[in-house]
């Protein structure tokens, strides 16, 4: 990201203020051209990587969340406990939510023996799911929460170079407060822009880890209850 700013988005704002003086000041290159605004793009990436990453987890898995994981076992006879755990710990889908929540079921059903017990464990596992998703996004909620702030830095930093030319102003020379001034507003307005965009991202990742989370219960319930049941 450093070396984009460095080789093309600083040397193009500054060779279209050359040409065109302050109506320059509505190029996207004048518009990015600033610290703050390099920071919240890298920001903006890293953020990116961890969501997608996060979505393709969950389109990888996806189709284990609402099938039977023991298609094998005859649900019309009692459950070899054993050789189920055996089954679902050796899969190599054993540490994903829906065969972890299984696996818990099936031990908790191993030591007490009673069905209810087991749906509790369901019910336990599912909130523990849930639980570490939402803070597993702690760090992208920081990071959204942080861009705007960063662009407001920007901001206080592009007022202050404004105020400190006001003496040129006062002289006829507008340029340098023009300038300054665009700093302070092209950093919130990049920054903003930016939120908007990681919001959306967030809010959609959100609503695929929330239907996770429901199908995985719905599928206890409705295939591993029925193993139990005999």
């Amino acid at each position: 990201m450093h070396f984009l700013f460095a080789g093309l988005i600083r040397p193009a704002a500054e060779k279209v203020m050359a040409t065109v003086g302050t109506a320059s000041l509505s190029s996207i290159w004048v518009i990015l051209k600033d610290i703050e605004q390099q920071v919240c793009i890298s920001l903006m990436l890293f953020c990116i990587f961890l969501m997608v990453y996060k979505l393709w987890k969950l389109l990888d898995e996806e189709e284990i969340y609402s099938r039977d994981l023991l298609p094998e076992h005859d649900k019309d006879t009692p459950l070899d406990v054993d050789k189920a755990l055996n089954e679902l710990s050796s899969s190599s889908y054993s540490d994903t939510p829906a065969y972890s929540t299984w696996i818990n079921c099936i031990r908790r059903y191993k030591n007490t023996q009673n069905v209810q017990h087991a749906a509790d464990a369901i019910h336990a596992s599912v909130e523990n799911i849930a639980a570490q998703l939402e803070s597993g996004n702690n760090v992208i909620r920081y990071i959204i929460w942080a861009i705007p702030s960063i662009g407001f830095v920007g901001t206080v930093r592009g007022i202050g170079a404004a105020l400190a030319q006001a003496d040129a102003a006062l002289d006829g020379d507008i340029a340098g407060m023009t300038a300054s001034l665009g700093v302070a507003f092209n950093s919130t307005l990049v920054a903003l822009f930016i939120s908007l965009i990681l919001m959306l991202l967030m809010h959609l990742l959100n609503g695929r880890q929330d239907t996770m989370v429901i199908r995985t219960q719905e599928s206890c319930e409705h295939h591993l209850l029925s193993h139990l049941h005999h």
